[in-house]
């Protein structure tokens, strides 16, 4: 999810599959000022749960945010013909870890179930 669909998401009340782990945080108060807007303007939304679409929208949209790093190895053409090279930067591998531990807490979900 983006940043820009958490309003949509939050009208709908929509709800996922969550982690065991807990993770606690402290807010510069900024942040806390703005956690408080939010849970006034959402008064159905507990703070936790606003807290933990905005983690994870912002570690979506990080995604994006890694810089292509041109490889050496050709993996497709554009419509005119030109070589596309792997990327060789940070968002193979975030990606590639992040699959890896959703795999863990499917492993670790099945065994509990």
């Amino acid at each position: 999810m983006r940043l820009g669909q958490l309003v949509n998401h939050w009208e709908q009340h929509a709800r996922g599959r969550l982690a065991e782990e807990q993770v606690t945080v402290r807010l510069p108060e900024e942040g806390e000022q703005q956690l408080e807007a939010l849970a006034k303007q959402y008064p159905l939304k507990s703070r936790e749960a606003l807290l933990r679409d905005l983690i994870n929208a912002a570690l979506t949209d990080l995604e994006v945010c890694f810089p292509y790093r041109e490889g050496s190895r050709v993996v497709a053409r554009d419509e005119d013909g030109f070589e596309i090279y792997e990327d060789a930067g940070m968002t193979p591998r975030f990606l590639n870890l992040s699959r890896k531990y959703m795999q863990q807490l499917k492993g670790d979900a099945s065994r509990v179930a």
